[in-house]
């Protein structure tokens, strides 16, 4: 499985991208949404699952959710929101806006792994 990860902390970056190797899933990196996208378009590298943080530089994290979600072609990417935005207002707004999972940090690698096989078991 393939799982891009956008967040514009490298070191939540990296954290992330240890407990997922570990347990044998290809990872990309996106430091923002824009980067994100420009993955996505490029289209041979599309990931099953994206991990995306609320709060970001450029493009938010949000603005990138509503961005994937009105493009048919990646109606099938499973996204959880990773991000310390947990007010409940944030959290319904980013479910309405098409999040399948919402994950707040910290977390550690079980919290992670649990939500990733709980969500993609639905698959």
């Amino acid at each position: 499985m393939k799982v891009l990860i956008v967040d514009d902390s490298r070191s939540t970056r990296e954290i992330i991208k240890k407990i997922l190797k570990a347990i044998g899933y290809e990872v990309l990196e996106a430091e923002d949404g824009e980067k994100a996208l420009k993955i996505l378009y490029e289209g041979y590298n599309a990931p099953d699952l994206i991990l995306l943080d609320w709060n970001m530089p450029g493009m938010n994290g949000y603005e990138f959710l509503k961005r994937v979600r009105k493009d048919p072609k990646w109606q099938d990417i499973k996204i959880i929101m990773v991000t310390t935005e947990n007010q409940q207002d944030s959290i319904i707004k980013a479910l309405k806006a098409g999040a399948d999972e919402y994950l707040m940090k910290p977390f550690d690698g079980d919290m992670l792994t649990t939500k990733i096989d709980m969500l993609m078991e639905e698959v």
